[in-house]
């Protein structure tokens, strides 16, 4: 799977890993903890150029969350908690997820967008309340740019040093791959099938 994942990225290019991180933020089971690295590692072998394929994963990462920004500006606070509380399943979401995303954006604000976007779970999510607020869009690109360029990059570096280790660690690369997306895939299917993003009604 490892290398299949990585030669599919090679082919690609940076379009798709743009895509992949676009996806990632729209689509709860595609990781970008599994993304950015093989990214990182298909740029150290040299099949793609390291500093475009950082750029596509950082315009995939922030166009997405500008979706969900977008989302939460157009539908407002009662007709997006309707929505979530009819198809959030889907997205593995729930009413009280929005309700803390828009809990945190009120107590910390902007530093809410930067260091949300570095906190697997919160990182789609805190662009919600950043549009129902009606935030800035100029101010909201600029920090979800500057939190996603540390995870995203952060993510890439990883992948990109562990080229040079690839002859250590080349054993049990595939299994675990293997067992990252198997789990992410696991989760998102119980979540779904538990019916989460439903209210509790009486």
């Amino acid at each position: 799977m490892f290398d299949f994942i990585t030669s599919w990225i090679a082919a690609g290019g940076a379009f798709a890993v743009a895509a992949l991180m676009f996806l990632e933020n729209v689509f709860p089971p595609i990781p970008s903890e599994l993304v950015m690295p093989l990214a990182g590692y298909n740029a150290a072998t040299g099949e793609a150029r390291p500093v475009l394929t950082l750029i596509a994963g950082l315009i995939g990462s922030v166009a997405g969350a500008w979706i969900w920004y977008e989302i939460g500006r157009r539908l407002g606070r009662d007709r997006l908690m309707r929505l979530v509380d009819r198809y959030g399943r889907w997205l593995t979401l729930s009413c009280d997820d929005v309700e803390r995303a828009l809990g945190w954006f009120e107590r910390h604000g902007a530093a809410a967008i930067f260091f949300g976007r570095m906190i697997p779970t919160v990182r789609t999510l805190i662009s919600v309340p950043a549009g129902l607020q009606h935030m800035g869009l100029i101010k909201f690109l600029t920090y979800t740019t500057a939190g996603s360029l540390i995870w995203v990059g952060g993510l890439f570096g990883a992948g990109y040093l562990l080229e040079a280790q690839y002859e250590r660690v080349q054993v049990w690369l595939n299994p675990v791959t293997n067992g990252v997306i198997a789990v992410i895939v696991a989760l998102y299917l119980w979540r779904v099938f538990r019916g989460k993003g439903r209210r509790q009604r009486d």
